[in-house]
């Protein structure tokens, strides 16, 4: 029988089979998801860390282009490693990276034409994929729900 944090069983935690299904099936879903990703970044000879670094790149909400310190956060990586990342990246000439006009000591990463272009093809690929999973993600987010068993 498995513990929680305070020691308890986890059927002493008031968990039932149908909530044990319904993470089961919500976790199937997003590696179903993840799978296709690593495959189809794969594809385009992109290995998967690359093709999300240059998702959380392009996606990047604040005003200014992303640092190495952003990707870090964003890939939820180590900011060695994300820096050691993205020289491999512009060696490959997939990003580019420049110091800021505001503040010569801020290394900004930019996406290349190269890298655009291949990102574009997944993202569009993603999303399709998306409208497929998109019921079955839903029926298991809804499950999830406390009061649905």
């Amino acid at each position: 029988m498995s513990l929680d944090g305070q020691g308890r069983t986890l059927s002493g935690a008031g968990l039932d089979k149908a909530q044990y299904r319904a993470i089961a099936a919500f976790r199937y879903e997003l590696r179903r998801f993840l799978s296709f990703s690593e495959a189809e970044a794969a594809s385009a000879g992109l290995p998967a860390q690359q093709h999300q670094a240059l998702l959380a790149i392009a996606g990047h909400p604040g005003p200014e282009a992303p640092t190495v310190g952003a990707l870090a956060e964003q890939l939820l990586i180590a900011p060695h490693t994300a820096a050691e990342l993205v020289s491999r990246m512009v060696e490959s000439g997939l990003l580019a990276k420049t110091a800021s006009t505001r503040d010569r000591r801020r290394m900004e990463l930019t996406l290349t034409e190269r890298s655009d272009a291949i990102l574009g093809r997944l993202t569009a690929a993603h999303l399709e994929e998306l409208k497929i999973l998109e019921p079955a993600l839903a029926k298991a987010l809804g499950r999830l729900s406390l009061g649905r068993r």
